[in-house]
């Protein structure tokens, strides 16, 4: 891992320190998954559910905090059977989809969601003919129910297209009263009042979290990563972690750790356990 500054070391220790009070959060994709083509097949690295269980066993609890659909996360990520693990260890583990509107705990085991926006409907309808006058007709619509995220990773031109789209896709958001997350090569279109600033706000409250510490790799970040540097002014130990890619690197200046991607982010969670674990023993 590569520290941005001495104050992230620093940070880095104080948090170990704390570790038992301390909360994880973690974005999926780009985080805990590689970025892919289809997000379908975007599934968890092969080493995370090793990784997370073991980490159980020396912070006070872990989030997966991310815009997937709830369901489509849990499978995806194979969570179920990771929150099995996670129990036996006397924790717990929480994943909050579609930016926190979605909830779901290894306690509980339902999804707990809201009704779609009444907006959604409507913007559905006209999007084909907005994404026609971008020369983007065949990118890719996903339909996740509590939102809508237009792909352009499979047409020829990735980056062209999204700039093209962008500009029509916030105006027909914004006529039907919902809000646009841009990310990599993909639009995410829903409602307004949650994002994963707020989940990383209501944890810390819920757990009377001694410390935080909170990995994404995108746009759809920078709430958590705010949030959590507010935190920081307040005196809690925490953490930034950047999944850093080549193509997004907006969240490396806000960041005390810039790590290589997904792998990068298991390989220094798995630091994190054993330091924490010498510490205590």
């Amino acid at each position: 891992m590569e520290f941005t500054s001495v104050e992230g070391e620093q940070r880095y220790a104080a948090l170990v320190r704390t570790a038992a009070s301390t909360v994880v959060g973690l974005d999926f994709d780009g985080t805990l998954s590689p970025i892919v083509d289809d997000p379908e097949a975007a599934h968890i690295h092969p080493e995370a559910s090793e990784v997370l269980v073991e980490l159980a066993a020396q912070v006070a609890a872990i989030a997966v905090i991310t815009g997937r659909p709830a369901r489509q996360a849990l499978a995806l990520g194979g969570l179920e059977q990771v929150g099995n693990a996670i129990g036996d260890t006397g924790k717990e583990l929480y994943l909050f989809g579609q930016y926190g509107n979605e909830r779901w705990s290894s306690t509980h085991r339902r999804v707990i969601s809201p009704r779609p926006p009444s907006g959604l409907a409507s913007f559905l309808r006209e999007l084909p003919r907005t994404l026609r006058a971008a020369d983007a007709a065949d990118a890719f619509i996903e339909d996740k129910g509590l939102a809508v995220a237009v792909h352009t990773r499979r047409l020829p031109d990735p980056e062209g297209a999204f700039e093209r789209v962008l500009p029509g896709l916030r105006d027909l958001a914004a006529a039907h009263d919902l809000v646009v997350e841009p990310g990599r090569n993909v639009v995410e279109i829903r409602s307004h009042g949650m994002h994963k600033g707020l989940v990383v706000e209501g944890l810390v409250e819920q757990l009377e979290a001694g410390g935080f510490l909170f990995a994404g790799d995108d746009l759809g970040d920078v709430e958590a990563f705010e949030a959590v540097a507010d935190l920081r002014r307040r005196g809690l130990p925490t953490l930034l972690v950047c999944s850093a890619s080549d193509e997004e690197s907006s969240l490396i200046p806000l960041s005390d750790v810039v790590v290589k991607g997904p792998q990068g982010v298991l390989d220094l969670l798995r630091q994190l356990t054993l330091d924490a674990r010498m510490l205590r023993d």
